[in-house]
């Protein structure tokens, strides 16, 4: 592993407004420039009560701000949702203002229901457009070409590094047979993790942006000074999880003392087996489960995520990762 990144959802909790998850958004993303963290992503997710970062660029803007190494980037946005030249446009504009920090993650689905679809002005179609969509976007943020009819101004000639997610076999596919750098959203759906990485690594064809497979596989974690109080923690995260599973998607709630009466054992069941891709515990705990992720997947870089109701237990909980992290890291390189 050569690198770890964090993956933030910008939760919303209970108690809390907009605005405050917003700044708490910031104040982690300064954390982990301290901490050695190398990226900080934001994800779409739009009808969410939960989850502040919507417009995702304008958040990746903010964020790339207030910091000044770390790069900054979307895991992701949902293109299906976009044009691809008003992608190119946004990604183009940040890259313009942060040169050499902004990533740019596209996902496959549209990360929300029909309804948000139709005011999104996003409508399905029978035929899935993804491969084709990626490949235009390549082309706005490449250089331009004499006599090309349209133009992203900013985005040409940007280079903004694109990524492909995926949680399933179709993403491992596209990112091999373009040549990108895959990631893996096995932090919430772990059970095609083994197979897509393989399916990646084995067909993966060298392009101008990667002469070689680059994987990032995605871990939650949740740390403290003790195991009790990062499972005690957790159950904010696996709460609002059981809640979105049946259709009642909320703000991250206050952790809650036994679990098991908060959610039925079938459904805890799905959501344990869903965030299976995790660490939760002590620092002796994380630095172990960590390692047996990485030695399971051998990925290039790992990116963690985790929502704690707690802003501070949060910040907390992702230093100690960042120890652990850095202590494998130091491992592998030096094996």
């Amino acid at each position: 592993m050569q690198r770890f990144s964090l993956l933030d959802l910008s939760p919303v909790p209970e108690g809390h407004d907009v605005s405050e998850a917003l700044a708490n958004t910031v104040t982690l993303a300064q954390a982990a420039e301290r901490a050695g963290y190398h990226r900080f992503w934001l994800a779409e997710h739009h009808n969410m009560p939960g989850i502040a970062s919507a417009a995702t660029s304008v958040v990746i803007g903010h964020v790339a701000g207030a910091t000044h190494t770390i790069r900054v980037g979307a895991g992701g946005i949902m293109l299906p949702n976009h044009a691809p030249l008003v992608v190119a446009e946004q990604f183009g504009t940040l890259a313009t203002l942060y040169p050499g920090r902004i990533d740019l993650g596209l996902g496959r689905a549209p990360g929300t229901d029909g309804a948000t679809m139709r005011a999104l002005r996003r409508y399905a179609q029978q035929a899935d457009t993804f491969p084709q969509d990626v490949v235009e976007l390549l082309g706005f943020l490449g250089p331009a070409e004499d006599g090309q009819p349209v133009r992203a101004i900013p985005g040409a000639g940007t280079q903004v590094p694109i990524w492909i997610l995926g949680s399933s076999l179709f993403g491992a596919q596209l990112a091999a047979h373009l040549g990108l750098p895959y990631a893996f959203a096995s932090h919430f759906a772990p059970a095609m993790l083994t197979e897509a990485l393989h399916v990646y690594r084995e067909n993966f064809r060298p392009s101008a942006f990667l002469d070689r497979p680059y994987v990032m596989v995605a871990a939650g974690v949740c740390a403290a000074p003790s195991d009790d109080e990062a499972a005690h923690l957790r159950s904010s995260q696996l709460l609002a999880f059981a809640r979105l599973r049946s259709g009642r998607p909320g703000k991250l709630p206050r952790p809650v003392a036994d679990i098991g009466t908060e959610i039925p054992p079938a459904v805890l069941a799905q959501v344990n087996q869903a965030l299976s891709c995790s660490a939760t515990g002590s620092p002796e705990t994380v630095r172990r489960q960590l390692g047996e992720i990485v030695a399971a997947h051998q990925p290039d870089e790992l990116m963690v995520t985790g929502m704690i109701h707690d802003p501070v237990a949060r910040i907390r909980s992702f230093d100690i990762a960042a120890e652990a992290l850095a202590d494998l890291v130091e491992a592998d390189a030096a094996a």
